[in-house]
């Protein structure tokens, strides 16, 4: 009976201790940005053509360059990618080490119009240990510099860890 008691109230205290680190990790994201039906809104009404549209996804050491995706589809359905750079550079092709603003990554979850195709090859990067899709970048605008959450509100931004990934 103390036996059986002693182990509800462990148990109980395990439940309350992990809800309280799921809730403190994951709870309301801190990337801001508009409701889910906005975000959906702006997608079903974007422009079409032979583009794709990109998220810039930094994080300290990877060599991936973002999320991309075609013309009204939803975040969800795109891929991580290492940007292939023989007919022009990424966009913040720019020395690790310069000035803040002006430095690589400067452009970390700025929204992209990208022009170019897949590849069809795939490139490993070792320090995500991800085979990841080949775009082939040909031209660029940017869109958006502060579009908010990526694929959902909670979404939390950490530069030294992965995330973020579409579910």
């Amino acid at each position: 009976m103390i036996r059986n008691s002693l182990r509800m109230v462990l148990l109980g205290i395990s439940c309350s201790l992990l809800t309280h680190c799921g809730s403190s990790s994951m709870g309301s994201g801190n990337l801001g940005g508009p409701t889910v039906e906005e975000r959906n809104i702006k997608i079903a009404n974007e422009p079409t053509g032979d583009f794709f549209y990109g998220r810039r996804y930094f994080i300290e050491k990877t060599r991936f360059w973002g999320y991309v995706r075609k013309p009204r589809q939803p975040w969800s359905r795109a891929q991580l990618v290492l940007m292939r750079e023989d007919k022009m550079k990424n966009p913040d092709r720019l020395s690790e080490n310069g000035p803040p603003g002006n430095r690589y990554s400067y452009d970390n979850n700025f929204d992209y119009r990208l022009k170019g195709y897949f590849t069809g090859q795939k490139a490993y990067d070792p320090n995500s240990n991800q085979v990841l899709p080949e775009f082939m970048l040909t031209g660029y605008d940017v869109l958006d510099r502060q579009p908010g959450w990526l694929f959902r509100p909670d979404d939390r931004y950490d530069r030294f860890r992965i995330t973020m990934t579409p579910h």
